[in-house]
């Protein structure tokens, strides 16, 4: 079969490279890729965001399936237009993935269907905000798109005030930020869980814990993640268990009843809280850098699992998970997410480990040169018995990754594990 991968970061090339792996796939071809990827696919210059150009070209190649890596093609319609002509593609459609493209949508569905969540109020002024902000610290987010950067917690009024003014006046994120949430301070361990479903079935992801602060000890400003592992380690078979079942199948059930039935990966951000888990954000795709993790761990044919959901027959599938760890930290550059430098040239020293993989993210090729053209740059990854193990192994080759501002988080996954540990 012939295979489209949409996309171009670390979470396409780990989706590109674990599909290279199928005996299924004759051909692999990503959009518009990166220079990790072309080792693997054959990239084609197309934007992630030109889905009439990409649906010409996976019809004129006659292209079995197509897997999505962002959410911006997911909202602007790509499977629609795929769908429309014929063409299977893995993804929800436009209607569907809004779950995401819209965080008061979310919030209004998870409370028609009863799914546990924080309480938030709708906001659509400066005013309308400043009467809802009752109770500090609180979380504002921007109901839109906004590349993981549109949500904040603020302490004091003054944070509070400033948010509210790059939002509103500033109009920092567009039209992204024509409504808001003030929604309430969960506290507790944040975790990634992800379930493949084909509309009805759903077959969960090997859950991961995923890092968003910019800085070590969990400070500094919101990204798109600095690291990942998996397993989580803080979230238990049980717990697992209650969030297929209160989360994850009602909003599937729910999406279907709205008559905006659910395909593809559905990642539900959730707080592990005192009194259970709360979902603190959908998002309609594979987690960045969640994926490069799972991948590492999957051992089943990753082309036949979204095949069988996209043409909705996942039946009674159940996924095979390599009894190991998996560790990922993220090189990004000095300044990400806010002002960075781009077009620094990327040197790789030689990584004499063959369980540590390395998933390129904004990097491209200039002649003989690998250049940086994004604020997270590379993924890290490496497979061990232990999440120590793993984790280890990622912190020896980290430094291997030079160029100018190279930065990451020393942080990933050490509180997990003394965790863990405290509780044996």
């Amino acid at each position: 079969m012939r295979v489209l991968v949409v996309g171009q970061g670390a979470r396409e090339h780990a989706l590109c490279w674990k599909l290279h792996q199928s005996p299924l796939i004759k051909e692999l071809y990503a959009a518009p890729g990166n220079a990790g990827i072309a080792a693997v696919a054959d990239c084609v210059p197309i934007g992630v965001a030109d889905i009439v150009e990409l649906a010409d070209f996976a019809e004129k190649l006659k292209i079995d399936l197509t897997v999505v890596g962002p959410e911006l093609p997911l909202t602007l319609g790509i499977v629609d237009e795929f769908q429309k002509r014929g063409l299977t593609i893995f993804g929800p459609t436009r209607l569907a993935a809004e779950l995401e493209g819209s965080k008061v949508f979310s919030k209004e569905f998870m409370r028609k269907y009863n799914i546990p969540t924080a309480e938030a109020t709708v906001c659509s002024s400066v005013v309308e905000a400043r009467s809802a902000l009752k109770k500090l610290p609180a979380v504002i987010k921007v109901d839109g798109l906004a590349a993981g950067k549109g949500v904040v917690v603020v302490n004091t009024r003054q944070e509070a005030e400033d948010y509210l003014r790059m939002v509103f006046e500033e109009k920092r994120f567009g039209n992204a930020a024509n409504r808001i949430l003030v929604e309430e301070l969960l506290l507790g361990e944040e975790v990634s869980f992800m379930a493949i479903t084909d509309g009805k079935r759903v077959v969960p992801l090997a859950p991961a814990k995923d890092y968003k602060k910019v800085g070590d000890g969990e400070t500094g400003a919101n990204t798109g993640g600095m690291g990942a592992h998996s397993p989580a380690v803080i979230l238990n078979g049980e717990t697992a268990g209650e969030i297929m079942r209160s989360i994850v199948m009602p909003t599937v059930l729910g999406m279907e009843a709205e008559g905006r039935p659910y395909t593809g990966c559905l990642y539900v951000g959730l707080m592990l809280t005192a009194n259970g888990p709360r979902v603190l954000e959908y998002n309609c795709r594979f987690g960045d850098p969640e994926t490069q993790v799972q991948m590492l761990r999957l051992e089943d044919d990753l082309a036949d699992l979204l095949l069988k959901a996209s043409r909705g027959n996942l039946a009674d599938t159940k996924l095979n998970w390599k009894k190991e760890a998996a560790a990922c930290v993220v090189i990004a550059v000095e300044g990400y997410p806010d002002d960075f430098l781009k077009g620094q040239e990327v040197a790789i020293d030689p990584i004499a480990d063959d369980s540590v993989v390395l998933f390129y993210a904004g990097i491209v090729k200039s002649g003989t040169k690998l250049l940086n053209i994004a604020g997270r740059v590379i993924s890290v990854c490496a497979r061990a018995a232990t999440l120590s193990e793993a984790l280890a192994k990622v912190y020896e080759a980290a430094p291997k990754i030079r160029f100018q501002g190279a930065r990451y988080r020393r942080d990933i996954g050490y509180r997990a594990l003394g965790q863990r540990r405290a509780s044996e």
